[in-house]
């Protein structure tokens, strides 16, 4: 069964309500299993532990209101679901090895520092391929003001009116296939959207070594519009034996923008169904015209 839309679902549900208590079996209710059948499957899917995930959500909401707003400690805490500001000192530590106030003082210059060397730098990312139809009609950069967990995001932005519908921006890096060959890997991680008019979503590719494409899935047949919260999307395949590159990336076709963060590329078990596209659904089931006259054409 393909619990990803349900997963996804609770995602959401968890994204706007950060806030407010969150009980196992509130969540469970929306994702329609039982208690335990949600946490196996939620683990599963997102490779969380369910409470681990909605605290580092929660840290990293936290994080972002230390850097961009003047609310005290004792309020965030609180703001968060802690019940004291020493158990949200205790909690911020362990994930950002920082206190909070010190992370505050510390990381406030050093994220406007990093912005400045990042302009100079534009649209490098170490060990990511930045390309697209029209790559001077989009904007690619690190979001600090926008992540899911850490301190930054990856931000894939078009407005421009020289975008059409044909055009696409895309984060993308290639690697050996050779440590995978003969297992299912899954590429996985979060976006946030806005106002995307065409599509997002995540894509994998597996190569040969004539570069002929051996699997494929691009995520266009469940693609990501419109504006949505943060949310946790994967593709999975698996590695031929002939497999000689492995491409993957984030792609926005036409306007819109789009974040990525908390990517994860892991080798999982079968029971992991694959989401790849089949290449041969658009061919006829047998040879056509093979005497080469019209008449032949129709009638088949």
């Amino acid at each position: 069964m393909n619990y990803s839309y349900r997963i996804q679902k609770t995602i959401l549900y968890i994204e706007t309500n950060l806030g407010k208590k969150l009980s196992v079996d509130e969540l469970a209710g929306i994702a329609g299993f039982s208690k335990y059948h949600f946490i196996r499957i939620f683990k599963h899917e997102t490779g969380s532990r369910l409470f681990e995930y909605i605290q580092s959500r929660r840290m990293a909401r936290a994080a972002k209101q230390l850097l961009f707003t003047n609310q005290n400690i004792f309020d965030i805490a609180l703001m968060y679901q802690f019940d004291s500001q020493e158990a949200f000192t205790r909690a911020f530590k362990k994930e950002y090895s920082l206190s909070p106030g010190r992370y505050r003082n510390v990381m406030s210059n050093l994220i406007h520092f990093e912005e400045e060397v990042y302009t100079m730098e534009k649209n490098i990312i170490p060990g990511w391929i930045v390309t697209g139809t029209v790559p001077s009609e989009y904007n690619v950069e690190f979001d600090y003001i926008i992540f899911h967990k850490g301190t930054r995001s990856v931000r894939i932005k078009g407005e421009s009116i020289n975008i059409n519908n044909e055009d696409y921006m895309t984060v993308m890096q290639q690697f050996k296939a050779c440590t995978y060959i003969g297992k299912r890997i899954r590429f996985s991680a979060f976006i946030k959207t806005q106002e995307v008019d065409t599509w997002c979503g995540l894509w994998m590719r597996i190569n040969d070594a004539t570069a002929n494409i051996l699997k494929l899935d691009n995520m266009q047949n469940r693609p990501v519009k419109g504006t949505n919260d943060w949310n946790y999307y994967s593709v999975v395949l698996d590695i031929p034996e002939c497999s000689n590159i492995i491409n993957i990336g984030i792609l926005l076709n036409g306007k819109g923008t789009i974040w990525m963060d908390h990517v994860d590329i892991e080798i999982v078990d079968k029971s992991v169904e694959t989401t790849d596209v089949d290449l041969s659904s658009e061919l006829p089931e047998k040879p056509m015209n093979l005497s080469l006259e019209e008449s032949d054409i129709e009638m088949e």
